[in-house]
């Protein structure tokens, strides 16, 4: 019925204070507050590294929960790989090894002694996962083989940073998979670019923009790289999550290979895709307010909170009494609930708190309620307040949690619709692309592309599935039917 109370008794600090800056004002500063007073991470001793805090490892764990289901589902199975990777391993995929090098962490010494060859902590398991692949796949019969690891990595992030949206180290999910042809890798690529979306979309309540990544903004060693991003309440991009096609390219140099039905040797096609804590930034900048966190309820670890409210001791234990009887009727709905029966706190100071936690339902229960057999439901998407007969509550809030959830969806797709711009000369590009996303003809170059990043710090974010349309480059003036989305990024 309960969960665990996390850092709720925790001594008063500056934190009781609440957020101190509105997000339409800073949300540099808005977001960090947020961040560390709803008890989500702490900063760590090492730059570019947080405690993720038990409160914000438990939305990490849902979206864990539901990922699996999905990917469970398709008959994908979780496995884990080993964390140092000898650099011989990277230097066998030269792209990847390039595109890597400037964010690994190496190991050179056990102790005081040098250990030989040196190796990185993991930024990425596609060298590790292949080389267990060249061992574990013989024949056709083995194939398809779909992998999943849930881990942590590290990549060398150490100006700029911010928890969940760019660190040194941070969890997340990779998936890999080899297959006999290109055609069935192709379709798991899309496979899992279309869980991605759902993730997103119908449980985080963040819409996104799918789409292909530039050949400059691909995978280091992949073939194609597709991608989903979302839009900031600043208009910046955060890529989501992405999905690639690796080809043979990684088969080749581990000799990933195996017998077909006529006993030739072929290499496997492979895929590898993930999504990370990053989605734990997306939710806070976009599913919050100036009170705190605004949690979409299929993600959140508590639904609903029960705060009493009583002046005597003879109310106190009638109220306790039906609050409880209520939190066990919502919790055999499979509805999460916490009861916050914590004396020496007001209920205003409880109303504060899990509003900063961003709780999608308060349920208050006084004595003038009770004696009307009503309770007080309180949307925390709103702030809209109803008064609720004791008899219909449960299916009024299994009702509610879904109006809740849509609702920040549709709040968040007029955000995205508000943030895409176009542009019909690269003057008023330069403009438009400091508020969002501006979608452009591009003419596919890298020295376009380029030169934008250099000029406007914005870059290419995803060109979209099948658009095609007769144009000019925003930059170069040249006839081009691609269309693409630029934006600056986190």
């Amino acid at each position: 019925m309960t969960i665990g109370v996390y850092l709720i008794d925790k001594k008063n600090t500056e934190d009781d204070k609440g957020i101190t800056v509105k997000k339409s004002e800073n949300l540099s500063e808005w977001y960090t507050q947020l961040v560390r007073k709803a008890e989500l991470a702490d900063y760590g001793p090492v730059q570019g590294t947080v405690a993720i805090m038990p409160y914000g490892y438990a939305i990490w764990e849902k979206i864990q929960s539901i990922f699996n289901e999905m990917i469970k589902s398709t008959n994908h199975e979780n496995a884990y790989f080993p964390m140092f990777i000898p650099e011989s391993f990277f230097l066998k995929e030269s792209e990847h090894m390039k595109g890597f090098a400037p964010e690994l962490f190496w190991i050179t010494k056990s102790g005081d002694r040098d250990i030989g060859e040196r190796f990185a902590v993991r930024p990425t398991s596609e060298t590790m996962v292949y080389h267990f692949m060249s061992k574990w796949i013989r024949s056709w019969r083995d194939l398809p083989l779909l992998l999943n690891q849930w881990c942590n990595v590290a990549r060398a992030e150490i100006k700029a940073t911010r928890p969940f949206l760019r660190s040194s180290e941070f969890l997340w999910q990779e998936g890999h998979t080899a297959h006999a042809t290109k055609e069935e890798a192709e379709k798991e690529v899309y496979l899992a670019l279309n869980f991605y979306k759902e993730l997103s979309e119908k449980y985080l309540s963040i819409p996104v923009i799918t789409g292909m990544k530039s050949e400059s903004e691909k995978f280091s060693g992949a073939v194609y790289t597709t991608t989903i991003e979302s839009i900031m309440p600043d208009g910046k991009a955060l890529q989501a999550g992405t999905s690639h096609y690796l080809g043979e390219n990684f088969s080749k140099h581990f000799d990933v290979s195996y017998l077909d039905k006529e006993g030739k040797s072929q290499n496997v096609h492979t895929t590898s895709w993930g999504i990370s804590t990053r989605l734990l930034g997306a939710i806070v900048m976009l599913d919050s307010d100036d009170k705190g966190l605004i949690l979409p309820p299929m993600i959140a670890p508590i639904q609903v909170v029960i705060v009493p409210i009583f002046y005597s001791d003879e109310d106190k234990v009638i109220i306790l009494q039906a609050a409880s009887e209520l939190a066990k009727k919502l919790s055999k709905k499979h509805i999460s609930v916490k009861l916050d029966n914590r004396e020496g706190r007001s209920p205003g100071y409880k109303f504060n708190y899990w509003e900063l936690k961003g709780i999608p339902i308060r349920i208050e229960i006084g004595p003038r309620d009770l004696k009307n057999d009503s309770i007080i439901v309180v949307r925390r998407d709103t702030g809209e307040k109803n008064t609720v007969k004791l008899e219909i509550t449960v299916p009024t809030v299994i009702k509610t949690l879904k109006i809740i959830q849509k609702n920040i969806l549709t709040r968040n797709k007029a955000i995205m619709k508000e943030k895409i711009y176009t542009a019909n000369n690269y003057e008023q590009f330069k403009e438009n692309v400091l508020k969002g996303f501006v979608k452009v003809s591009w003419c596919g170059t890298i020295e376009c592309e380029e030169k934008i990043k250099s000029e406007t710090t914005a870059t290419t974010r995803a060109i979209p599935f099948d658009e095609k349309k007769k144009g000019k480059c925003i930059y170069c003036k040249k006839d081009t039917d691609i269309i693409v989305y630029f934006a600056r990024s986190y």
